[in-house]
């Protein structure tokens, strides 16, 4: 079976259309088509049924899944291996993260290698979502938890502090949150509670149970904007609130400490653009410790 047809039946095998398969691809939905069309006339086989919503295997198809993931498995292991003997400081990096820890030291960080290193291109991807760097979704990922896969390594390189933070404006207006009265009287903004729960249940260790949320975000730039424009507090990156004046912090006894860890495939971390890379973010990170040193 020719691996390249046997990705687009994969993609549309996970997510059930052409449309998304197409999506996931990058290519448009005329060329899935075709190309789950010639894998059928290849292997002489209907791999799936169209339903009134969406395409399911056939029992063909089921028995095609388990070869075809070898197969992408296989192909990850060579893109890697091959990638992990490259010499040159050149070609490009995805590097995936948070869009708070991008603002605060990712991007700091690729400037750098870009100064050093101008042959080297980055793609930065900025989610709440884990990436699988398994399965060469990116190749360093810079997260707050540490993974558990023995073909990853990770590396402390330190810890990112949180605290809650109002604007001054809204403590002239509403006054100041007193510890050990879970926002009584004063607006909070969170992320939707099925994205980040444990915000939903307390802010640094303070109970939210009588604060009001008035504003939800996915988005942690849109969060901080939000406090910054006066809407409410909330629980914010301590070295990214830094960056805007008109934050205060409250409640500065209430702290959260998250490690943040340097991952990367075992088969790409020797790599030299991937070792650039790394070397710049923990630089990036380490800066502020620098700046404090007499």
């Amino acid at each position: 079976m020719n691996w390249d047809n046997g990705r687009f039946f994969l993609a549309v095998a996970r997510t059930g259309t052409l449309r998304g398969a197409a999506q996931r691809l990058g290519v448009d939905q005329a060329t899935v088509g075709r190309r789950i069309a010639a894998l059928e006339d290849e292997l002489s086989a209907k791999l799936f049924l169209r339903t009134s919503t969406a395409l399911v295997l056939t029992p063909a198809g089921e028995a095609l899944i388990g070869p075809a993931e070898a197969m992408e498995q296989a192909a990850h292991t060579i893109e890697r291996r091959v990638a992990g003997i490259d010499d040159q400081l050149a070609g490009t990096i995805r590097v995936a993260t948070t869009d708070t820890m991008a603002a605060t030291f990712v991007l700091p960080a690729i400037a750098q290698l870009r100064q050093r290193h101008p042959g080297i291109d980055v793609v930065c991807m900025a989610s709440k979502s884990i990436a699988n760097l398994t399965k060469r979704e990116a190749d360093v990922a810079v997260r707050t938890l540490r993974p558990d896969s023995p073909d990853l390594i990770a590396r402390r390189i330190g810890q990112m502090e949180t605290g809650i933070y109002a604007s001054r404006s809204y403590v002239a207006a509403r006054g100041e949150p007193e510890e050990g009265t879970a926002f009584a009287g004063h607006d909070l903004v969170l992320y939707p509670r099925n994205e980040v729960p444990w915000m939903w249940e307390d802010l640094c260790g303070e109970p939210i149970t009588r604060g009001r949320v008035v504003l939800q975000s996915n988005s942690a730039l849109a969060l901080f904007e939000a406090v910054a424009a006066g809407i409410g507090m909330t629980e914010l990156v301590c070295r990214r609130a830094q960056a805007y004046p008109q934050l205060v912090r409250v409640l500065p006894n209430r702290r959260s400490m998250q490690d943040v860890w340097l991952v990367t495939h075992a088969d790409l971390h020797k790599t030299a653009r991937v070792r650039a890379l790394l070397d710049c973010i923990v630089e990036a990170f380490d800066a502020p410790k620098k700046t404090a040193t007499p």
